[in-house]
C-alpha cells in the first residue's frame, strides 16, 4: 500500500530547543533547505543551559548572531565566577574560581568570549534568525519514521489542529532531547555511568536577596548549608533567581513534594535569611547523567546533542558539545546534498563526534565532584585530569573526515595548545583585507567551502593555480587565501595578540556557567 506524500524536503530535524535550533540556522546559512519541528508551541521559559563556550561563540559569530547573543545576555554581562559558601549570608565561602578570563588572556587564542546567556533569552535569537532561511513549525510534532536506502518518510502532527501529514526527507536529523523517541525507534543503545544526581530546578523573586548578594556577581553560587543545599544562579541580578534544590528520587522523593513552602524555607536557609519575602514561580526537575549512544547514526538518521549524548551540567559542556555536533553535521549534509562530496563523508560525523562526547561526559562528571556539586556524593577520583578550555577548544578528531591525523592522539589533550595539527581547531589570527576594510579572524574564512591558505611568496601562485585546477576537475568549492605582506595577498595577518606567558591559566576558564 501507497504512502500519501504531502511534502519533501531534504532535511527534517526533529527537535527545536538550543541543538536544533542551532542545526537549522547552520543548514540554513549553507544553503540547504529544510524543515524544522518542534512539538512544543515556543520556546524554552526555563533559565537554564546558560553557558556558552568559546568554539560555540565562535561558531555564532561565523553564523552571523554572535552580536544578537550578547545583546539578549547584557544583563548578566557583568557576571563571573562560582562562589562556594555555607549560606549567602555567612562567613564561610570561597570563590572556586574568580573570573573566567583572568587578564585577558584568551584573546590571543580567539575572536570571540564566553557568555552567559540563558537558554530562554538564547533560543529566541536562534529561532529568528533560523526563521529567516528554513521553515521552522513549532506546535508540531514528529510521531512517526520510517527509514529506507533511498530516505525517511516522516509522520507529523499539528498538535492545535490534530492534522497529521507525511514528509519524505533526504535526511532526519533528531535533536529531540536526552529521552529522544527517535533514538528508541532506532533501537540505539546507550553506554555510560547512567544517572549520577538529580535536582529540582525552582524559579523564585525575591527583592530583598539582590542586597544579601551585594557585589558578588556570580555565575553560581553553590550553598552546603544542610537545610538549604543547593545552587543560586542569577536571572536579572534583582529579583528574579533560580534555585536547583537535591532532589533523591532513589529515597522516594517526587517532584509533588517540592511544595511552595518547602522550597520557600529552602531557600530562606540557603541565604541565611530567615524572615526573607520569596514568591515561586515555577519549578521543573532535571537529570544530571552520563550516558553517550553507541552510534551516531542508522542510514539516513542522525542524533544530535542530548539525543546522542547525556552529561552533568558542570562546566556546562553538554549543550555546548549539542551545538557543536550539529555544526559538524551541517557541513556535512550539505556537501553531500550539493554533490561535491559522497555519502561515505557523512560516516564521519560519528567517527568524529561520538569520542569528544565520550571524553566531555567524563570531564563534566569529573568537574561536578571537584565543585562537590549539591546533590552529587560520589568520590573525588584523583583530581583534574584536563583543563576546561582543552575540552571547550581544544578537543581533536584523531580519525575521520580529514586525512593525516594521528589515530593514536588524544581527543582531548592535557592542555590547549593552538598547533594547527590535523583534525584540530584552526588557530586564530587577525587577518587585515589587503583591499582595506574590517580585519577578520582566520575562523571566519571557514564556513561554506573547504579553505586552502597559502602563504605569499615565489610559490603562491603556483599553490593557487593547482587549487583551481583541483576545484574544477573534482567539483569540491575548494577557496584560497593568500596570507602576507606582498602584492599577491589576499589579507595581511596581525601580530598575535600579547598575553601573559605561553598559555592560558594552568586551570584554564574553570567554567562555561554551570548548573
Amino acid at each position: 500500500m501507497n504512502t500519501q506524500i504531502d511534502g519533501r524536503v531534504p532535511v527534517l530535524i526533529a527537535g527545536g530547543s538550543l541543538v536544533g535550533l542551532s542545526a537549522s540556522l547552520f543548514l540554513g546559512r549553507l544553503g540547504v533547505p529544510h524543515l524544522l519541528v518542534e512539538r512544543h508551541s515556543e520556546t524554552s521559559r526555563h533559565p537554564r543551559g546558560r553557558g556558552n563556550n568559546l568554539r560555540t561563540m565562535e561558531l555564532f559569530r561565523v553564523a552571523g548572531v554572535e552580536p544578537d547573543i550578547r545583546a539578549a545576555a547584557s544583563v548578566l554581562a557583568d557576571n563571573h565566577g562560582i562562589l562556594q559558601a555555607d549560606t549567602l549570608a555567612g562567613v564561610e565561602q570561597e570563590w572556586l574560581f574568580r573570573e573566567i578570563d583572568p587578564g585577558g588572556a584568551l584573546a590571543r587564542f580567539s575572536p570571540s568570549s564566553w557568555c552567559l546567556c540563558s537558554q530562554n533569552d538564547l533560543e529566541p535569537v536562534l529561532l529568528r534568525h533560523a526563521k529567516q532561511r528554513g521553515d521552522v513549525r513549532f506546535g508540531t510534532e514528529l510521531t512517526g519514521f520510517t527509514p529506507d536506502p533511498g530516505g525517511v518518510t516522516c509522520t507529523l502532527l499539528d498538535r492545535a489542529t490534530g492534522q497529521t501529514t507525511t514528509v519524505r526527507a533526504d535526511y532526519l536529523v533528531a535533536a529531540d532531547g536526552p529521552r529522544s523517541p527517535v533514538r528508541t525507534g532506532l533501537a540505539v543503545g546507550q553506554s555510560g555511568r547512567g544517572d549520577l544526581f538529580h535536582n529540582i530546578s525552582v524559579t523564585f523573586r525575591a527583592k530583598r536577596l539582590a542586597d544579601v548578594v551585594g557585589d558578588r556577581l556570580f555565575i553560581a553560587c553553590y550553598l552546603t548549608n544542610p537545610d538549604g543545599a543547593g545552587a543560586l544562579l542569577p536571572v536579572d541580578n534583582r529579583e528574579q533567581w533560580v534555585f536547583h534544590a537535591p532532589w533523591h528520587p532513589e529515597r522516594g522523593e517526587t517532584v509533588e513534594d517540592f511544595t511552595d513552602t518547602r522550597c520557600i524555607a529552602h531557600i530562606r536557609a540557603a541565604a541565611g535569611v530567615p524572615d526573607l519575602e520569596v514568591e515561586i514561580t515555577g519549578r521543573a526537575p532535571w537529570h544530571a547523567a552520563e550516558r553517550v549512544a553507541d552510534q551516531y547514526s542508522s542510514g539516513r538518521v542522525f542524533l544530535v546533542g542530548d539525543s546522542a549524548h547525556e552529561m552533568p551540567p558542570t562546566g556546562a559542556f553538554g549543550s555546548n558539545t549539542g551545538i557543536q555536533d550539529a555544526h559538524n553535521l551541517a557541513w556535512k549534509l550539505a556537501a553531500v546534498l550539493d554533490g561535491w562530496a559522497g555519502p561515505a563523508l557523512l560516516d564521519s560525523y560519528g567517527e568524529e563526534r561520538r569520542p569528544v562526547a565520550v571524553h566531555t561526559a567524563a570531564r563534566a562528571a569529573e568537574r561536578s565532584v571537584e565543585h562537590k556539586h549539591p546533590g552529587f556524593d560520589a568520590t573525588p577520583g584523583g583530581g583534574r585530569q584536563t583543563n576546561v578550555l582543552a575540552v571547550a577548544l581544544g578537543y581533536r578528531y584523531p580519525v575521520g573526515a580529514l586525512a593525516g591525523g594521528d589515530p593514536q592522539g588524544a581527543v582531548i589533550p592535557e592542555r590547549f595548545t593552538a598547533d594547527g595539527e590535523v583534525g584540530s581547531r584552526a588557530p586564530h589570527l587577525w587577518l587585515s583585507p589587503a583591499g582595506g576594510g574590517e580585519r577578520i579572524s582566520t575562523l571566519d574564512l571557514f564556513e561554506r567551502e573547504p579553505v586552502l591558505l597559502i602563504a605569499a611568496g615565489e610559490a603562491a601562485a603556483a599553490w593557487r593555480a593547482a587549487a583551481e585546477q583541483l576545484a574544477a576537475r573534482t567539483g569540491v568549492p575548494l577557496r584560497c587565501h593568500v596570507l602576507g605582506d606582498g602584492p599577491d595577498a589576499d589579507f595581511h595577518p596581525e601580530a598575535p595578540v600579547a598575553a601573559p606567558g605561553e598559555r592560558p591559566p594552568a586551570g584554564g576558564p574553570p567554567s562555561g556557567g554551570a548548573p
